[in-house]
C-alpha cells in the first residue's frame, strides 16, 4: 500500500526545511518568500501529489481552530444561481475569502437545513467559523423558520446577513429607500411626473413615494405603484396587462434591472418608444444593463462589495450579535444611459 507523501517529502523534493513548506501550503503572507522557492515548493507539491492531511491539522490545531477560518454560505433558493444580481454577490465571498486566506467550506439552501442531521453537520464551531445567511428572508416564512435561525446564533458566534436583516445579527445590503429616491428624483428632473414603480413591496416603494410626496405629486402607493415584481417574466408581465394601444404611463422606476428587462421586451415588442414614450430607470447595474435596447439607465448598487464587507467582518470579527450588531448600509450611484 502508498504511503501518504508528507510535507517532509515535499521539504526534500523542493530543497527547504518542513516549515518553509507548511508555511507557503497555509498560505501566509506575513513574512517573505523568495517567488522562486515558492514556485520549487509548489513544484513539488504538483510532482508528489501532496494534499494536506485533514485529520492530522485537526489534531494539531484543535477542531475549532482549524475551522476559524472556514465559512459557510446559505442561499434562500436554488433561484440565486439563475440571477445576475446574486452571481455578482457571491462573486465577492468568494474574492474576498480567497484574498484573506479563508475558505468556503460549503454553499447549502435555506430549506436544507431543515434536516437536523444536515444541521449538526454543517452548522457548528467545528466546522465553520462564520456563517453568511444571503437573502435568507425570502425562504423564511414559518416560526420554525426563525427557530433555525435563532439555532445559528447559538452555535454560530460570526454570522452576517446580506440582502436581508434579522434582528440580533449583523447586516450589510444597500440602501433601498435611497436608491429608489434617487431613481424617482432623476425621472423628475428630466421632467417627467407621471411615474410609476415596478418591483419588491420593501422599502423600495417607501423611496418612490418619498419624491413624489416631496414634488407634490400623488404618493398614493394604489396610484404609483403598478405591480409587483421579482424577475423578468414580472417585469414583462405588468406591462401585458395594459391593453395594447392602451395608456402606458410616462415614466417607470423599477425595482430591478431584471424587472426593468422585461419592460422594455414588451415595450420593444409593441413598438413603444423608449423614452420618447415611455421612460425607464432600473436598478442594481447587472452587466445585461448596458446592453439593452436602449441601454437602460440604473442605478449602480455594490453587488461585489457586499460579498466582500460580509467577509471582512467575519475575518475582522466586527460582526457582533444582540447589542452588538451593525448594520452596514451601502449607497448606490446612477450611471446615465438612454433609457430615460
Amino acid at each position: 500500500m502508498k504511503s501518504s507523501v508528507t510535507q517532509n517529502d515535499v521539504a526534500r523534493e523542493a530543497g527547504v526545511t518542513r516549515s518553509l513548506v507548511s508555511y507557503v501550503i497555509c498560505g501566509n503572507t506575513d513574512r517573505s518568500v523568495a517567488p522562486e522557492t515558492r514556485q520549487r515548493i509548489l513544484d513539488a507539491i504538483e510532482k508528489l501529489g501532496y494534499r494536506p492531511n485533514k485529520a492530522a491539522q485537526a489534531l494539531q490545531q484543535g477542531d475549532v481552530a482549524f475551522a476559524s477560518n472556514k465559512i459557510g454560505v446559505i442561499l434562500c433558493n436554488s433561484d440565486v444561481f439563475l440571477r445576475p444580481y446574486y452571481s455578482e454577490i457571491l462573486s465577492g465571498i468568494h474574492t474576498a475569502a480567497h484574498q484573506q486566506n479563508y475558505h468556503i467550506s460549503f454553499i447549502r439552501f435555506f430549506e436544507d437545513l431543515k434536516d437536523p442531521v444536515l444541521f449538526n453537520t454543517l452548522i457548528h464551531e467545528e466546522e465553520i467559523g462564520g456563517l453568511i445567511l444571503l437573502a435568507v428572508d425570502q425562504a423564511m416564512k414559518t416560526d420554525e423558520d426563525k427557530t433555525i435561525i435563532e439555532k445559528m446564533k447559538g452555535r454560530i458566534k460570526k454570522i452576517v446577513c446580506i440582502e436581508c436583516q434579522y434582528d440580533g445579527l449583523s447586516s450589510v445590503m444597500f440602501d433601498r429607500r435611497e436608491t429608489a429616491s434617487k431613481a424617482t428624483e432623476c425621472l423628475f428632473r428630466e421632467g417627467y411626473k407621471d411615474i410609476v414603480y415596478i418591483g419588491q413591496n420593501d422599502e423600495r416603494v417607501e423611496g418612490v413615494r418619498k419624491i413624489l410626496s416631496l414634488h407634490g405629486l400623488n404618493d398614493d402607493p394604489s396610484y404609483f405603484f403598478m405591480a409587483e415584481a421579482f424577475n423578468m417574466p414580472g417585469g414583462a408581465d405588468a406591462i401585458e396587462k395594459i391593453p395594447e394601444g392602451g395608456k402606458y404611463p410616462r415614466a417607470i422606476v423599477c425595482g430591478s434591472d431584471e424587472v426593468a428587462v422585461g419592460v422594455l421586451s414588451v415595450l420593444n415588442r409593441r413598438k413603444v418608444s423608449v423614452p420618447e414614450e415611455v421612460a425607464v430607470i432600473g436598478m442594481d447595474n447587472i452587466e445585461i444593463a448596458e446592453y439593452t435596447n436602449p441601454p437602460l439607465t440604473t442605478m449602480n448598487v455594490q453587488k461585489k462589495n457586499m460579498g466582500y464587507r460580509a467577509v471582512e467582518m467575519i475575518v475582522n470579527n466586527t460582526c457582533g450579535q444582540g447589542d452588538d450588531a451593525i448594520r452596514i448600509m451601502l449607497p448606490a450611484n446612477i450611471v446615465n444611459r438612454s433609457s430615460c
